[in-house]
């Protein structure tokens, strides 16, 4: 199975106040999409309008990182929220980037969950179904962003609107596909040359290796960097020569087939 065309994604606009985070300016030359901090994890509207016109200027197509709210813990614990919880939160957190979208004269084109959010709804349906609720009712033909494999397509099937398999380019997975929780050694890969051989796999063979030495299938149609790690710069560069190495055209999600 091989992909002619894949898109780039990175986590971007994750500071908030006086506190920076990543060097967006410089991710943003390797990848084709980006999803914006909407305020909820991370972000302030000062941020959010800044790296909505960063990605405007560069060409880079900008989607939702919509979120729990949970500043202080980065987004990244779990929460009780009820599906009408995450709806609105959604909602909520759609609407404010879109508005900054319009001011820059770019469209919105995805929305993808952050965090502990991502990682539960792609496994509780209920969860799912309220995000792709959101993503529909916010209009304007929105693509969902979601992990491959998990119940975001099918929540997606369901309220009408288009999904975006996801594959990580510096996450280790698990032998039923989900990403290996951030508190396990080797959760996150740092090797730039490692990260850059395993996407190429995931996107002309549609194989990952997980932690156990099994291979994990699943068809990727956008591959994901996070912008806050230390190597985000470096990794992001090399997975994008080494996929046009092989023949795979980096394009925004927009423009790859789904």
């Amino acid at each position: 199975m091989s992909r002619m065309a894949i898109d780039m994604n990175s986590d971007l606009g994750e500071g908030f106040g006086a506190w920076s985070m990543g060097d967006d300016s410089a991710v943003l030359a390797s990848v084709s999409s980006a999803n914006v901090a909407c305020g909820y994890h991370a972000g302030d509207p000062s941020i959010m309008r800044k790296t909505v016109k960063l990605c405007a200027d560069r060409g880079v197509a900008v989607g939702a990182h919509v979120s729990y709210p949970d500043l202080a813990g980065f987004g990244r614990r779990n929460m009780a929220c009820s599906p009408d919880e995450v709806y609105d939160c959604c909602l909520y957190q759609i609407g404010a980037l879109d508005a900054f979208c319009g001011a820059q004269g770019v469209k919105l084109q995805h929305v993808k969950p952050h965090g502990a959010l991502y990682n539960q709804a792609a496994k509780e349906r209920r969860l799912a179904d309220a995000v792709a609720r959101a993503v529909r009712d916010a209009g304007g033909g929105l693509i969902l962003m979601g992990l491959a494999g998990s119940e975001f397509g099918p929540a997606a099937d369901e309220a009408g609107v288009r999904f975006a398999s996801e594959a990580f380019a510096d996450r280790a997975y698990l032998k039923d596909g989900s990403l290996m929780p951030r508190s396990r050694e080797g959760a996150v890969i740092h090797n730039a040359a490692l990260a850059a051989r395993r996407v190429v796999r995931m996107a002309t063979q549609g194989i990952v290796t997980a932690d156990d030495g099994t291979d994990v299938r699943f068809r990727p149609d956008t591959i994901c960097l996070h912008g806050d790690t230390a190597e985000a710069v470096e990794m992001a560069a090399a997975v994008r020569r080494a996929l046009e190495s092989a023949g795979v055209e980096v394009k925004p999600l927009r423009e790859v087939p789904l």
